[in-house]
């Protein structure tokens, strides 16, 4: 299995451009991989590192669903150090995801993280990617004992005929 199949199966859609593992799971499954700045159709796209693993996806949109984006957003508005930290995450961000862009790229991808600037968020996700493809993101941190252990018993993704399949035998642990 390719780790391009194995991702359009977590993601459950296919892939718009190919992507690169960043990191990987205890079962040697992608995690986070690292997203072209254009995609293949020449869309740009802001988010350089995408959260994958469908175990974490799950637990960052419950951080989400519950208030999360507000509830960090109040929280940084109360520490100018951490705030701090977040525009130098997104600074970094954009500049690694431009030095990346292709000779005569039209329109870019802007923005930091999840396409973003300043100590503003959008996507809790794009914040526990950045930090799990070990990157310094103080809201990935954050978030982070939220999501992990990734403690999966069995591979989400499994093959089946040299095709890659969502494994019927997979779910998060109680």
């Amino acid at each position: 299995m390719t780790d391009q199949a194995v991702v359009a199966v977590q993601i459950g859609r296919r892939l718009r451009a190919e992507v690169v593992a960043a990191t990987r799971c205890h079962l040697n499954l992608p995690v986070v991989v690292r997203v072209p700045p254009v995609l293949d159709d020449g869309t740009p796209f802001p988010t350089r590192w995408w959260l994958s693993c469908p175990l974490a996806t799950r637990r960052v949109a419950r951080l989400e669903s519950a208030g999360g984006v507000r509830r960090l957003e109040s929280y940084l508005a109360s520490q100018p150090e951490l705030a701090a930290r977040l525009a130098d995450a997104h600074d970094r961000y954009a500049a690694e995801r431009s030095a990346a862009l292709p000779e005569g790229a039209d329109p870019i991808p802007t923005g930091g993280v999840g396409g973003i600037g300043g100590a503003g968020l959008k996507c809790l996700h794009a914040h526990y990617a950045d930090t799990a493809a070990g990157h310094d993101n103080p809201v990935g941190a954050l978030v982070r004992p939220y999501v992990e252990p990734l403690d999966c018993a069995v591979p989400c993704v499994i093959s089946e005929d040299d095709a890659a399949i969502p494994n019927p035998d997979w779910r998060e642990r109680s």
